[in-house]
């Protein structure tokens, strides 16, 4: 165990932030006619006995763009290692560019072996702004809490990459961000890593704003490196290396703490972003492509299953079966998704009751009442006057 003292402060422009995620949410609007979506379940860390093609791998391009500055800050000329990595820099403006996790993989470990730096992922993650996450940095930053910010983290992980996943686990004192997945790629990159839990702790201290937040510790799979001053200072925590997992432990009474920048609409308008994000890339996952289409026929009523099937060009037995490999079904996907926009909707205060009502498409107010009264103990009103003002 390495304990240590000081901590990397994130600074950060928060008039641009907001111009630019106001910028961000209208352009997602023009492009695509978004009409409100919400993810609630966690995604799933991968069997062990899937097959992993790592071609099939990707990463969200802006990571790309990260190590690029990262290697600029030791005047380093990137070019010509992202040549030798296979890596196209014309990508790098494209939002929705995504590169293979196996040509990052190489990139890594060339910068390491460039800089002569083993925490060159620290570096990286200084680089890090919100708008590097697409709408998970923005939905982030409007999140209620850091509870609410690291569980869309965990929602929305394949946004970042399709291998490696992220889970929570509680105790009676301590949030525990854990990811999994890395065992499907046992020559995995400890740089890569590094910067990934190294940029999440700069979202949450962003996130706090003017506040130091310190994890309770930090658990690290790779080896403890020749010079750990680096990450002494950078994550101002114990810190375990060989530990077998890699995992961030935070005091849950500072993760439930109410954020400043907390704005419900916002947070919701980001998220539909990165449903569609995902539903652009990720035709495989039937989870997302089923919850995106409920959504966007829950204005004109309760959407038909087999419509939805139609419209992503499968039979409505296949889809029944497709989701039910992922453990869940058509009718939990609909509750699941009414429930999580029923909540947004209610803490943004625009909508009156009865127009949330037909948004989630129940044909009577009643039936809404009933359905939010099973889903929170409140009826509508109750909560909205007492939990969502809060």
């Amino acid at each position: 165990m390495i304990q240590t003292a000081g901590t990397e402060k994130a600074s950060f422009n928060y008039f641009s932030l907001l111009v630019f995620t106001a910028v961000s949410v209208t352009v997602c609007h023009a492009n695509f006619r978004v009409k409100g979506l919400y993810s609630s379940s966690p995604v799933a860390c991968y069997h062990q006995d899937m097959v992993i093609f790592k071609e099939e791998i990707s990463t969200i391009g802006s990571a790309a763009k990260l190590i690029y500055q990262g290697l600029l800050s030791y005047r380093i000329d990137p070019e010509p290692l992202f040549r030798e990595a296979g890596i196209e820099l014309e990508q790098f403006n494209d939002p929705y560019s995504r590169f293979p996790m196996a040509k990052l993989q190489k990139l890594w470990r060339l910068c390491v072996d460039r800089t002569g730096d083993e925490s060159f992922g620290l570096t990286v993650a200084k680089q890090m702004q919100p708008a590097a996450l697409h709408g998970l940095g923005f939905a982030w930053l409007s999140s209620d809490t850091l509870r609410d910010a690291l569980l869309r983290l965990v929602r929305f992980s394949r946004l970042l990459n399709t291998l490696i996943n992220y889970k929570i686990e509680e105790t009676a004192d301590d949030f525990c961000l854990v990811s999994c997945g890395l065992e499907k790629w046992p020559d995995f990159a400890y740089v890569a890593s590094d910067a990934a839990f190294a940029i999440f702790l700069r979202m949450c201290r962003i996130t706090v704003v003017e506040e130091d937040l310190h994890p309770k510790a930090v658990y690290m799979i790779r080896p403890e490196p020749a010079n750990s001053e680096p990450y002494k200072a950078y994550f101002s925590a114990p810190l375990y290396f060989e530990s077998g997992v890699n995992k961030l432990v935070f005091d849950k009474t500072e993760i439930d703490k109410p954020l400043q920048m907390a704005n419900p609409e916002l947070a919701r308008l980001n998220d539909e972003t990165v449903i569609r994000y995902l539903a652009r890339f990720d035709r495989q996952d039937i989870v997302v492509q089923v919850r995106s289409r409920i959504i966007e026929q829950l204005p004109t009523g309760m959407p038909d299953p087999a419509q939805i099937a139609d419209s992503i060009s499968i039979s409505l037995r296949k889809m029944q079966r497709k989701l039910k490999e992922e453990n869940t079904s058509y009718r939990a996907l609909l509750e699941e998704t009414r429930r999580e926009l029923a909540l947004q909707y209610m803490k943004e205060h625009r909508h009156s009751i009865s127009e949330i009502t037909y948004m989630l498409g129940f044909s009577e107010p009643s039936n809404f009442t009933r359905a939010f009264k099973r889903w929170t103990g409140y009826s509508p009103s109750d909560y909205r006057n007492n939990v969502a003002s809060d």
